[in-house]
């Protein structure tokens, strides 16, 4: 095993178009790191340029001891997992999880040790002698899986290796991914798109957004404090609600009006977060998790500073919980980070954000326990936990925060 350390690491494409922009990451020895981001954000290219199947412009990658900015990806001592399995048809299990093995010409004593253990590891002992074809698409991901493990290599890198395969065989494999990864103990980078991905299998989360690295962190921390407006709509499902705020500073607390709504925000929080008192009487831009409010029907002794009246207009029932749609009066929040946001979601998303923004309207999302009244076209009154309040500069989209880290 080995650390992977990118220093200053760039890649320009001859047509000029920067995909990585000085990416510093420090991935530890035995390490789950996920890359994340929006189609096209260069976490593909920043994975393959450690794999070496892209070349680097600036900076320098190391993986254990050794620069390998010129190596070929045979001699980086890697292993790669694809979204497309790459798995020969004509093969059985064992001579496809074999084979890289059989190249290397190592002895078939060694070749059927290796991927009898990695086959039990994976639970594929019974489909050794099975085709691909005969397999399912997570069987055929785990044959991929084994594949690299019988290497024993220094890193596995995986690129989005479950966006074909069903929304049940993702949870599945996703869970046995990081079983495996924690089990092997092999230093690993992981590309995904899913967020949700990122936040259940990543020691650490690297963000990215159009080349550059934003913030990296555990799941926890990038969802309690993200750096900026983007991290904080990326990170979190549904995603963040989002609207512009006058902030006012009294005997250590703190009052937020939006839309003919009044939020106080207790003292703990103003003292958490220091630089709030350079917004004092200034828009601020305010962040609200859907999971932050409940059916105010459910919580009868909360204060007045903590509840809003709005209408439901769409009602989501998924189980375990409901997520009300509600309408809110006040301008939905239109920055490059929002917009970039909707935009990744779909042309309809950004063209709501872009309504909302002219029509003075914003659409919440509340996700509420299942026991809610909420029904759609009705009001609902909601209290909000307003010690989990998020704030950001409206002019540079930061995390409004100050002292340590906590």
């Amino acid at each position: 095993m080995a650390e992977i350390v990118m220093e200053q690491v760039s890649k320009v494409f001859p047509d000029g178009i920067a995909a990585v922009s000085e990416l510093d990451l420090d991935i530890e020895d035995g390490e789950f790191i996920v890359l994340v981001g929006p189609s096209g954000c260069g976490k593909t290219t920043a994975l393959r340029m450690v794999a070496g199947l892209e070349s680097i412009s600036h900076g320098t990658i190391r993986i254990g001891d050794r620069v390998v900015n010129t190596l070929p990806p045979k001699e980086r001592d890697i292993a790669m997992v694809f979204q497309n399995y790459a798995l020969y048809p004509h093969m059985t299990v064992y001579d496809n999880m074999g084979f890289g093995l059989k190249l290397r010409k190592l002895p078939k004593e060694e070749i059927d040790k290796r991927v009898r253990e990695a086959a039990a590891i994976l639970g594929l002992d019974e489909f050794l002698s099975r085709k691909p074809k005969a397999l399912s698409g997570g069987q055929r991901q785990r044959v991929a899986m084994g594949r690299a493990i019988v290497r024993e290599p220094k890193a596995f890198l995986m690129d989005e290796p479950l966006s074909n395969l069903d929304a049940k065989l993702r949870v599945q494999m996703r869970s046995e991914i990081a079983r495996i990864q924690h089990e092997l103990r092999v230093t690993t980078l992981y590309v995904t798109h899913d967020q949700v991905e990122a936040m259940t299998m990543g020691d650490r989360v690297a963000v990215i957004r159009k080349g550059v690295l934003q913030q990296v962190d555990t799941p926890q921390f990038l969802y309690d404090h993200p750096n900026n407006l983007f991290v904080a709509g990326f990170i979190g499902s549904p995603a963040m609600n989002m609207v512009e705020a006058k902030l006012s500073l009294s005997d250590g607390s703190g009052l937020v009006e939006f839309g003919g709504y009044r939020l106080g925000v207790p003292q703990q929080v103003v003292a958490a977060r220091p630089e709030l008192r350079a917004f004092a009487g200034k828009p601020v831009i305010v962040g609200l998790r859907p999971e932050d409010m409940e059916d105010a029907s459910l919580v009868p002794d909360a204060p007045a500073d903590r509840r809003i009246r709005a209408t439901v207009i769409l009602r989501e029932a998924l189980g375990a919980d409901v997520v009300a749609h509600i309408k809110i009066q006040a301008p939905a929040v239109v920055t490059e980070d929002v917009k970039e946001l909707a935009h990744d979601v779909g042309q309809e998303a950004l063209q709501a954000v872009e309504r909302g923004a002219r029509s003075g309207e914003s659409t919440f999302l509340a996700r509420l326990s299942p026991r809610t009244g909420a029904k759609e076209d009705q009001p609902i009154e909601l209290v909000v936990d307003v010690g989990r309040l998020h704030f950001f500069d409206p002019g540079t989209g930061l995390g409004i925060y100050g002292g340590d880290r906590n």
